[in-house]
């Protein structure tokens, strides 16, 4: 891996880390047999695919796009709910667009959205926002750049 491009490792707790983090994770591949609900610790877990946007993919000096694997746990989490998603096909793939906050005037705790590519996603009802994300293992080369219609 380049020396200028370390592992990414994040923690959000408001609305503009979060918006950080959902950054980072745009265009994720995420394997849904790689997501977990676990209640009994409040935390929903899952792996993604990451396509490293902070190096920017433009190749340069010789190196191309890289994606690298990253593990991301939101804690805090009492219930999460599923929008077009079947979680016993563990082999399908979604495509992370992005991840939203809206806080509950209710004061249950925020709500956090995981959108997903084909109108699927996910809510995780939360008492408090906690976000954890960590590259891990080595980034790799791809010829595949996300892309959008606004950059």
């Amino acid at each position: 891996m380049p020396a200028d491009a370390p592992l990414l490792k994040l923690a959000a707790t408001d609305e503009d880390d979060l918006a950080i983090v959902s950054g980072a994770l745009q265009d994720a591949i995420v394997p849904i047999g790689d997501i977990s609900f676990q209640p009994d610790d409040r935390r929903f877990v899952f792996v993604a695919n990451r396509f490293r946007w902070e190096v920017d993919g433009v190749p340069r000096a010789g190196r191309n796009a890289e994606r690298i694997n990253a593990g991301v746990v939101f804690s805090n989490v009492v219930d999460v709910k599923r929008r077009g998603i079947d979680f016993t096909a563990r082999g399908t793939f979604l495509n992370l667009l992005a991840i939203s906050c809206e806080l509950d005037a209710g004061g249950d705790g925020p709500t956090v959205q995981l959108t997903f590519s084909g109108d699927t996603a996910i809510r995780l009802q939360t008492t408090g926002l906690l976000c954890h994300l960590e590259d891990f293992g080595e980034a790799w080369p791809t010829q595949w750049r996300p892309e959008h219609a606004d950059r």
